[in-house]
């Protein structure tokens, strides 16, 4: 579910950047800006990139094994879904003479999320049938904090913003153990005190 949350919101974003600045091409890009050997990624030049920061869980209180009765008489027990915080990065990589338009994609993705802060079912039809809602929010960092994310990402700071995307959820569905149904009350007698 994580990869279909970050490209349909690429794609969302995409539509809407196009229009705010007449756009043929993608602005908008899920990619690495750096190889796994250090250097550019060469089609993270002068785009907005979106890139997984980090997955955290959800802090949530979690429920027990989900109960689901079965046709033969058993019950299923699943294990209950795993609710994720999606941290993204929104990096601008225009670099020389073309510096203050990466700080308009900035401007322009934080006002789109601002305006647009919750995907759903309603206002965006093309969300995978697995993801109820997803909502975004501005993750405040601070200036130590970003200097160290971005070594750790082992690049050089761009213009950026890092959005918390709100709740991906895991559900593999997968079937833990069964448990035979209960067809007649137990009517034996047991001696008194054994219980």
């Amino acid at each position: 579910m994580i990869a279909e949350a970050v490209i349909c919101v690429r794609d969302e974003l995409n539509q809407a950047m196009k229009r705010r600045f007449s756009s043929t091409g993608e602005p908008v890009v899920v990619t690495n800006l750096f190889e796994p050997g250090g250097e550019p990624v060469v089609d993270a030049a002068d785009k907005l990139c979106m890139f997984l920061v980090n997955v955290e869980r959800e802090a949530m209180p979690q429920r027990g094994l989900s109960r689901v009765g079965g046709m033969s008489g058993t019950t299923g027990l699943y294990q209950p879904p795993v609710f994720l915080n999606l941290m993204v990065m929104f990096a601008a990589t225009f670099s020389g003479g073309k510096y203050t338009e990466g700080l308009k994609y900035i401007s322009a993705a934080t006002a789109f999320f601002q305006g647009r802060p919750v995907f759903d079912h309603q206002n965006t039809p093309g969300l995978d049938r697995g993801i109820d809602r997803l909502s975004f929010e501005i993750e405040n960092l601070s200036i130590a904090d970003l200097g160290n994310l971005w070594g750790v990402l082992g690049g050089r700071y761009v213009p950026s913003v890092l959005m918390r995307a709100r709740m991906v959820v895991i559900d593999s569905s997968q079937l833990t153990a069964q448990i035979p149904a209960v067809t007649r009350p137990d009517t034996g007698t047991r001696p008194v005190g054994a219980y």
